[in-house]
């Protein structure tokens, strides 16, 4: 079911407020980026009219008005993502699928791509996106589902998800000496998962809360030397 309605092949009713966005770009050859993006959204609006200033508005909106004229094979890959998107779009779909539609594009289609996704859902559609890159999906997506095998294994908003997994922060100190016994008082610290010491290099991994603090405090007391500090909290890669 979908908005409410069964689907069948010749629920055309219900296609009509779907829009569908293929990892594979999916255009025709033979037509140039305003004649692609009027004939897809010609195939749900009947008005002649209507068509026209729904192909422009989508046009604009992936800021292809000066590419209006030219064919697929003369765009750029990033380019050519964005023609795939407006020819899903246009005809202003309630849900619009996305499949991977940044792989292998400049930054800066990427960024306008990603702009465009956000300002779609805030004028009501409603987004599903598909994608392996997971600062895209932290930027963009309101719930998340990972998938495994075909099969959904954790879903929830990406702070759900984080705290699904035992790791609070990573810590990076730049130590210059560190002795046996050292390291293994910074091991016996409460809630510190893993302690590794390597190049002047000190990591460790906590399972909860801000735990620097008590680990700078160790250094500062035993007169440990060190330097640069970094932290970095839990991601959706991990």
């Amino acid at each position: 079911e979908i908005f409410g309605k069964k689907m069948d092949p010749d629920a055309y009713d219900i296609k009509r407020d779907i829009g569908v966005i293929f990892q594979n770009v999916a255009v025709f050859d033979e037509l140039n980026v305003y004649e692609n993006v009027h004939y897809f959204c010609g195939l749900y609006i009947k008005d002649k009219e209507e068509v026209e200033r729904l192909t422009q508005e989508a046009i604009s909106f992936v800021s292809l008005d000066e590419y209006k004229k030219f064919y697929p094979k003369k765009l750029s890959g990033g380019l050519l993502r964005r023609l795939n998107i407006a020819c899903g779009i246009a005809h202003k779909p309630k849900l619009i699928i996305l499949d991977e539609p940044t792989v292998a594009i400049d930054p800066q289609s990427r960024n306008k791509i990603l702009e465009g996704i956000k300002e779609l859902n805030r004028k009501g559609a409603t987004i599903i996106y598909t994608s392996h890159y997971m600062e895209e999906v932290e930027q963009l997506c309101s719930r998340i589902g990972i998938m495994d095998n075909g099969k959904i294994i954790a879903q929830g908003t990406k702070e759900e998800l984080k705290s699904m997994i035992s790791i609070g922060e990573k810590i990076t100190i730049e130590v210059f000496s560190l002795k046996d016994n050292q390291l293994a008082d910074l091991k016996k610290l409460p809630h510190i998962l893993s302690v590794e010491y390597s190049n002047t290099t000190l990591s460790i991994k906590s399972s909860k809360g801000n735990k620097l603090i008590q680990i700078l405090e160790y250094l500062t007391s035993n007169e440990i030397p060190f330097n640069q500090v970094f932290t970095e909290h839990p991601t959706l890669n991990d």
